[in-house]
C-alpha cells in the first residue's frame, strides 16, 4: 500500500505543477515585453533637443553684448532679451524683432541717429540701392554688419576676393567657404558688386 500511495503522490505532484508553470511565465513575459519599448523610447526623444542650439553674436546698443546660445527657431526678440534688452540709446526700429535667428548670426544694434547700413533699413531703401554693401569694396567690419556674417565668414570673403578677384555677381558669394544658400538668401537684397 505504501508503494501505491507513493506512486499516487508522485502522479499528483507531476500533473499539478506542470499546469501552473505554463500559465505563470506567459503573463510575466508579456509584462517585460510591454515595458521594454517604453524605456528605450524616452532617451531617444530627449537627446536631439539637448544637442540643438543656435549661437548668435550680439553687438552695439544692448545691455550685455556678447555671444549667446539660443534654442532653434528663436527670434531676434529672444536674442535681444538674452543680451539684457536694448540700452536707452538703441534705435529699436532698425531691427526686425520677428526675424528667426540663424546659427552664427551677428546682430548689431545701432544707437538712435547713428548712420550705419542695417538690414532692416536696407530692405526699405529706395530702388537706387545706394545703401547696399559692395562686397568687392567692403572692409571686414562692414561685412560683419550683414546678417549671418561673423568674423570668420568676413575673413573668408576677403580671402576669396584676394584669391579669385572681384565678385562678378552677388550669387558668386555662395562659392565662399561657409556661405550657403540659406545665408545668401538673407544677404541677396543687402549686397551689390557694383
Amino acid at each position: 500500500m505504501i508503494p501505491a500511495a507513493a506512486i499516487a503522490l508522485l502522479l499528483i505532484y507531476f500533473l499539478f505543477p506542470q499546469g501552473n508553470p505554463e500559465k505563470t511565465p506567459v503573463p510575466s513575459l508579456e509584462l517585460i515585453n510591454a515595458e521594454s519599448p517604453q524605456q528605450t523610447e524616452t532617451p531617444e526623444n530627449e537627446d536631439p533637443v539637448i544637442e540643438s542650439t543656435v549661437m548668435i553674436d550680439m553687438k552695439g546698443q544692448v545691455a550685455n553684448p556678447g555671444v549667446y546660445e539660443l534654442a532653434p527657431g528663436s527670434r531676434m526678440q529672444d536674442a535681444i532679451d538674452a543680451a539684457g534688452g536694448f540700452t536707452s540709446e538703441a534705435d529699436s526700429r532698425a531691427i526686425n524683432l520677428a526675424l528667426i535667428v540663424a546659427d552664427e548670426t551677428s546682430l548689431y544694434v545701432p544707437a538712435a541717429g547713428e548712420e550705419i547700413v542695417l538690414p532692416a533699413l536696407e530692405q526699405t531703401a529706395s530702388a537706387g540701392g545706394s545703401s547696399l554693401i559692395n562686397i568687392n569694396q567692403a572692409t571686414e567690419t562692414e561685412l560683419m554688419e550683414l546678417p549671418g556674417i561673423g568674423p570668420s565668414k568676413a575673413a573668408a570673403i576677403l580671402a576669396y576676393r584676394e584669391e579669385a578677384g572681384s565678385f562678378k555677381t552677388p550669387e558668386e558669394l555662395t562659392e565662399v567657404t561657409g556661405i550657403g544658400d540659406k545665408t545668401f538668401e538673407q544677404l541677396k537684397e543687402l549686397i551689390t558688386t557694383k
